[in-house]
Protein backbone atom coordinates (compact mmCIF):
# COMPACT_ATOMS: atom_id res chain seq x y z
CA UNK A 1 0.00 0.00 0.00
CA UNK A 2 2.93 2.55 0.57
CA UNK A 3 4.15 1.91 -2.52
CA UNK A 4 1.69 2.45 -4.40
CA UNK A 5 0.95 5.68 -2.37
CA UNK A 6 4.43 6.66 -3.24
CA UNK A 7 4.78 5.60 -7.14
CA UNK A 8 1.55 7.45 -7.62
CA UNK A 9 3.18 10.59 -5.90
CA UNK A 10 5.74 10.21 -8.00
CA UNK A 11 4.04 9.95 -10.93
CA UNK A 12 2.04 13.31 -10.15
CA UNK A 13 5.41 14.72 -9.16
CA UNK A 14 6.87 14.17 -12.47
CA UNK A 15 3.77 15.36 -14.32
CA UNK A 16 3.35 18.72 -12.80
CA UNK A 17 7.40 19.24 -13.04
CA UNK A 18 7.21 18.72 -16.89
CA UNK A 19 4.01 20.97 -16.74
CA UNK A 20 5.61 23.68 -14.83
CA UNK A 21 8.76 23.83 -17.60
CA UNK A 22 8.28 26.82 -19.58
CA UNK A 23 9.12 27.36 -23.74
CA UNK A 24 12.43 28.66 -24.36
CA UNK A 25 12.21 31.33 -27.45
CA UNK A 26 15.51 31.45 -29.09
CA UNK A 27 16.56 34.90 -29.69
CA UNK A 28 18.45 35.54 -33.06
CA UNK A 29 21.74 37.31 -32.91
CA UNK A 30 21.41 40.77 -34.21
CA UNK A 31 23.82 43.41 -34.43
CA UNK A 32 22.96 46.45 -33.34
CA UNK A 33 25.05 49.96 -34.88
CA UNK A 34 24.76 52.90 -32.33
CA UNK A 35 24.33 55.69 -34.56
CA UNK A 36 25.31 58.93 -33.57
CA UNK A 37 23.91 61.16 -36.30
CA UNK A 38 27.41 60.14 -38.28
CA UNK A 39 26.87 60.84 -42.15
CA UNK A 40 29.65 58.54 -43.70
CA UNK A 41 31.81 60.85 -46.27
CA UNK A 42 33.94 60.20 -48.77
CA UNK A 43 37.81 59.82 -47.31
CA UNK A 44 39.10 62.25 -49.73
CA UNK A 45 36.46 64.53 -48.83
CA UNK A 46 38.79 64.90 -44.88
CA UNK A 47 40.10 68.01 -43.85
CA UNK A 48 44.04 67.31 -44.79
CA UNK A 49 44.73 67.81 -40.91
CA UNK A 50 42.58 64.83 -40.42
CA UNK A 51 44.50 63.00 -42.52
CA UNK A 52 47.68 64.49 -41.00
CA UNK A 53 47.20 63.40 -37.79
CA UNK A 54 46.35 59.62 -38.79
CA UNK A 55 49.59 59.43 -40.73
CA UNK A 56 51.65 61.08 -37.59
CA UNK A 57 49.96 59.18 -35.27
CA UNK A 58 49.37 55.95 -36.68
CA UNK A 59 52.14 54.88 -39.37
CA UNK A 60 51.11 52.89 -41.66
CA UNK A 61 47.61 53.23 -41.06
CA UNK A 62 45.08 53.22 -43.72
CA UNK A 63 41.79 54.98 -42.92
CA UNK A 64 38.94 52.37 -44.35
CA UNK A 65 35.72 54.60 -43.02
CA UNK A 66 34.91 57.85 -42.40
CA UNK A 67 31.80 59.57 -41.07
CA UNK A 68 30.96 63.34 -39.76
CA UNK A 69 28.71 64.93 -37.97
CA UNK A 70 26.71 67.92 -37.52
CA UNK A 71 29.32 69.51 -35.43
CA UNK A 72 32.14 68.79 -37.92
CA UNK A 73 33.72 65.93 -35.92
CA UNK A 74 34.99 62.92 -37.60
CA UNK A 75 34.56 59.19 -36.91
CA UNK A 76 37.57 57.32 -38.62
CA UNK A 77 37.56 53.86 -38.63
CA UNK A 78 41.75 52.83 -39.67
CA UNK A 79 43.15 49.80 -40.27
CA UNK A 80 46.88 49.97 -38.47
CA UNK A 81 49.94 47.92 -39.31
CA UNK A 82 49.42 45.80 -37.06
CA UNK A 83 46.19 44.61 -38.43
CA UNK A 84 44.09 45.89 -35.69
CA UNK A 85 40.81 47.72 -36.60
CA UNK A 86 40.33 51.13 -34.68
CA UNK A 87 37.60 54.05 -34.20
CA UNK A 88 39.04 57.13 -33.58
CA UNK A 89 37.31 60.71 -33.16
CA UNK A 90 38.76 63.64 -34.14
CA UNK A 91 38.02 67.63 -35.02
CA UNK A 92 38.53 69.53 -38.76
CA UNK A 93 41.60 70.72 -37.32
CA UNK A 94 43.21 66.63 -36.61
CA UNK A 95 42.65 67.03 -32.32
CA UNK A 96 41.75 63.76 -31.37
CA UNK A 97 38.42 63.68 -29.13
CA UNK A 98 37.45 61.11 -26.68
CA UNK A 99 34.37 59.34 -26.98
CA UNK A 100 32.82 57.06 -24.76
Amino acid sequence: MKTLFFASLLVLGSLTTIQAQTELTEIPDAEVEVVQDYAEVKISELPQPVKDAVARDFEAATISKAYKNEKGEFKLLIATAEKQSLTLFADKNGEWLKKE
